[in-house]
């Protein structure tokens, strides 16, 4: 089972604009008619019902939008790009990851259906119809496309489950899931046999619940043993934990109080969670005799279990009644970090040296689409920076004519 991955996603760039005049016969000084350039396609992330890993988006592992197209001549402006959606499997929860290597959470996608915007396409270009005024009748400049988002993801699988059995290795997790449900995990006696969580749906009086067989957990699972943080992951989203005891074991208690200390110590207060406590394997005539003292060994840590044998069935409906008495009405609450939006100014200018930096979403997404190669270009540019209040802040800051300003990777020299 795939559970995670990371992608490279990159949304489609804006078509360039058009640099173009009217050309009729009777016509002879038609004005500009260059089109704008379409704007670059979108990527989104959908949950589908269908898939159950991540590997199909982990082999691709490098999606990429269409991009917009050019403007024409005639007033025609380019066609949207395409928008790009990347489905994956419903639990999916999205991180951006940043140049500093934090992770933001970008959204999870909880919801079968649920789209999720991932990288947002780059604008247009504006043709040289845009540039016309009363007093610059024939401009001669055009703006490219801006690039579109880039993004490197990292995306984690946690199931959704109603309800996660919990307990040591080869306890009987899989047995049990086999007998309320009709999953058919793999079952063998000896630990580790499922490496992978397993679902399964069962029914009770009409309603459906979904149970997971969560891997077994070892001391020491929250940092990591024995693939402890990739099964502890899995749990976070159940409503109530089945925690499964083997009544052959030297002492059950123990085993109780050592997969809860892992799961008190795992990120998302797992130990918090509702939680039903069964000891197993009670078809075999060892573990019937020692029932009495079992029941009395937990009742004094203030555990009242349930007994039942998963191999013959004995007690599982019972269980399972349980079960759906106890299940909660509402999912947990289980996002640890929001992604935070930065509320300020559009722009910031600071000293660099002997330079000035400009860093800001719109002025340098300017900087990037202007034709600065030409004069008609970066006098159109300057005069946008001032109607943003760019140069005004620029002025501020000590600029001066020959020094360099830089916008993102664009430098160019202020002429005065």
């Amino acid at each position: 089972m795939i559970d995670r991955a990371r992608i490279w996603v990159k949304a489609g760039d804006g078509g360039n604009g058009c640099v173009s005049f009217r050309r009729e016969k009777f016509v002879p000084r038609g004005g500009p008619d260059g089109g704008n350039g379409g704007r670059g396609g979108d990527v989104y992330l959908v949950a589908d019902p269908h898939l159950r890993t991540l590997y199909g988006v982990a082999r691709q592992h490098r999606f990429q939008a269409e991009r917009g197209q050019h403007g024409r001549g005639g007033g025609r402006d380019g066609r949207k790009g395409a928008d790009l959606y990347v489905r994956v499997p419903v639990g999916t929860q999205v991180r951006r990851l940043e140049e500093d290597g934090s992770l933001v959470l970008v959204g999870d996608l909880d919801r079968a259906g649920k789209a999720l915007l991932v990288a947002r396409g780059g604008r247009g270009g504006l043709g040289n119809a845009a540039f016309a005024t009363p007093t610059r009748r024939a401009p001669r400049i055009a703006q490219r496309g801006e690039r579109g988002e880039e993004w490197q993801l990292v995306l984690d699988l946690k199931l959704l489950a109603d309800v996660g059995i919990v307990g040591m290795p080869n306890v009987g997790k899989s047995t049990l899931l086999a007998r309320l449900t009709a999953a058919r995990p793999k079952i063998a006696d000896y630990p580790f046999t499922t490496l992978e969580p397993e679902l399964g749906v069962a029914e009770v009086g009409g309603r459906e619940v979904v149970l997971a067989d969560i891997p077994g957990l070892i001391e020491g699972a929250h940092q990591g043993r024995g693939l402890g943080l990739d099964f502890l992951r899995h749990i976070e989203r159940t409503r109530l934990l089945v925690h499964l005891l083997d009544g052959s074991r030297p002492d059950p208690l123990w085993d109780l109080e050592t997969v809860n200390r892992e799961l008190a110590a795992a990120p998302g207060d797992l130990l918090s969670r509702p939680q039903l406590v069964a000891i197993n394997k009670i078809d075999l005539p060892a573990v019937r005799e020692r029932l009495p003292w079992l029941g009395q060994r937990l009742r004094q840590a203030g555990v009242e279990p349930l007994f039942i044998s998963a191999a013959t069935g004995e007690g599982a409906q019972e269980l399972l009644e349980q079960v759906v008495q106890r299940l909660p009405a509402e999912p947990p609450v289980t996002v640890q970090q929001e992604a935070t939006v930065a509320v300020g100014p559009r722009f910031r200018v600071r000293r660099v040296g002997e330079a000035l930096e400009v860093e800001g979403r719109e002025p340098v997404a300017l900087a990037q689409m202007m034709p600065l190669d030409v004069e008609e270009g970066r006098r159109e540019f300057w005069r946008r920076l001032a109607r943003m209040g760019v140069l005004r802040a620029l002025r501020r800051a000590g600029l001066r004519p020959g020094q360099r300003v830089r916008l993102g990777d664009v430098e160019l020299e202020w002429e005065g």
